[in-house]
C-alpha cells in the first residue's frame, strides 16, 4: 500500500506510525492514498506529516501519547524557520491525518484541532508578474522555425491568455483544443477535477495552430497536445511535458528572480482587468470559485501613482 504515496519519498513509513500496528499503518496509508486526490496536495501533506512525525520519534513520542501540547510546540519552532503560509499548511496536514486516524479508531482524539496556526491575511499574491512590454518581448524572442520553440510558446501562450495553470496545460490532449470556424476553445482539467471550457484569444489560437501544423500533431486527437522533445530538441517523444519541463523552460527563458509557471497565469489575468475585463469575468476564465482567489492576482492596486504619493501636503 505504500506505493500509493507518491513517489520520491523514502518506502519506509515513519518510526511513529510503524510502531503504533496494523491499524495504524494502513489507516495511514489510506488517508494519503485515497483521501486525497489533489497529488501536489498530496505531496505536501506528506512533506509536513512525515518532517512532524520525525520529530515526535526524535522525542520518543508515541502516536497514541501525542497531545496538543506537542502540535503547539511543533507549530511554535516552525513558525521561527518558515513562513505563515507554510506553517498553516502543516497545521492543516496534521489536523486532516488526526482526524483521519481518529475517525478509524486508532486515537481517541485529534491532538491538533485545537491548535491555533499563525495569522496571516494577505490582499496581494507574491508570485511575480510580466508586464505588458515584458510579455510580447517575451513572445517575439521565440523562433516558430524550430519545433521546440513553436511548443514553447503554445503553451505560454496557453497559461498567459487562458489563465490555465500548468497541471491543466500539461494534461490537454490534441482534442482538448477545439476549433470551429475562427473560434476555439480549450477544455481544461483544473484544480479539484474542475473542468473549464474557455475561448481562446486569437493570437493562442496562431501560435497553437502554428505548433500543431510544425508537430504534424493535428489528427492525433488522443494523444498528449504538449510533449517531450527527443534528439536534442528536434523531435517529439510519446511522452506528454512534466511541470518540471515547463518550469525549467521558463528559468532558460526569463532570467528575472522567482519567475515561475504560476507567473503567466497571473500576467494573464492582470493584463485582462487592466483592460477593463471584470474581476467576475477573470474568475470564470481562471476557474476560481471566488473572486477573492482572482484578487490575489490583481496587481493593479499595487501600481500607486506618482501623483497619488504628491497629494500630501504640508
Amino acid at each position: 500500500m505504500r506505493s500509493l504515496i507518491p513517489l520520491g519519498h523514502s518506502p519506509a513509513l515513519p518510526a511513529v506510525i510503524t510502531a503504533a500496528g496494523d491499524r495504524a499503518r494502513n489507516r495511514y496509508v489510506e488517508f494519503f492514498a485515497a483521501e486525497i486526490r489533489n497529488t501536489n496536495t498530496r505531496a505536501a501533506y506528506l512533506h509536513a506529516v512525515e518532517q512532524f512525525l520525525g520529530w515526535m520519534a526524535t522525542l520518543g513520542v508515541d502516536l497514541l501519547d501525542v497531545a496538543p501540547l506537542h502540535v503547539a510546540a511543533y507549530i511554535e519552532r516552525l513558525g521561527k524557520e518558515r513562513s505563515a503560509p507554510t506553517v498553516k499548511q502543516h497545521l492543516a496536514a496534521l489536523r486532516s491525518l488526526f482526524d483521519y486516524l481518529v475517525v478509524g479508531q486508532v486515537m481517541p482524539f485529534n491532538p491538533a484541532a485545537a491548535v491555533r496556526g499563525p495569522k496571516y491575511s494577505v490582499r496581494e499574491g507574491k508570485t511575480p508578474i510580466l508586464s505588458a512590454d515584458e510579455t510580447r518581448q517575451l513572445f517575439a524572442r521565440f523562433d516558430p522555425a524550430l519545433l521546440s520553440d513553436a511548443r514553447d510558446r503554445a503553451i505560454v501562450g496557453v497559461m498567459v491568455y487562458s489563465f490555465a495553470r500548468v497541471s491543466a496545460a500539461i494534461k490537454l490532449r490534441v482534442k482538448d483544443y477545439q476549433r470551429q470556424g475562427m473560434k476555439a476553445w480549450l477544455a481544461l482539467d483544473e484544480k479539484g477535477g474542475k473542468h473549464n471550457r474557455v475561448p481562446v484569444h486569437h493570437q493562442a489560437i496562431e501560435y497553437i495552430e502554428h505548433y500543431l501544423q510544425k508537430s504534424g500533431l493535428a489528427e492525433a486527437r488522443d494523444t498528449p497536445l504538449f510533449r517531450s522533445l527527443t534528439h536534442r530538441g528536434t523531435v517529439l517523444s510519446d511522452r506528454a511535458l512534466r511541470r518540471e519541463n515547463v518550469y525549467h523552460m521558463i528559468q532558460r527563458r526569463i532570467t528575472d528572480a522567482g519567475m515561475g509557471c504560476h507567473s503567466f497565469r497571473g500576467t494573464g489575468i492582470t493584463n485582462f482587468l487592466e483592460n477593463g475585463g471584470t474581476l467576475e469575468t477573470a474568475a470564470r476564465i481562471a476557474g476560481h470559485a471566488s473572486t477573492k482567489t482572482t484578487q490575489l492576482y490583481d496587481r493593479r492596486i499595487s501600481a500607486i501613482d506618482q501623483g497619488e504619493i504628491e497629494r500630501i501636503r504640508f
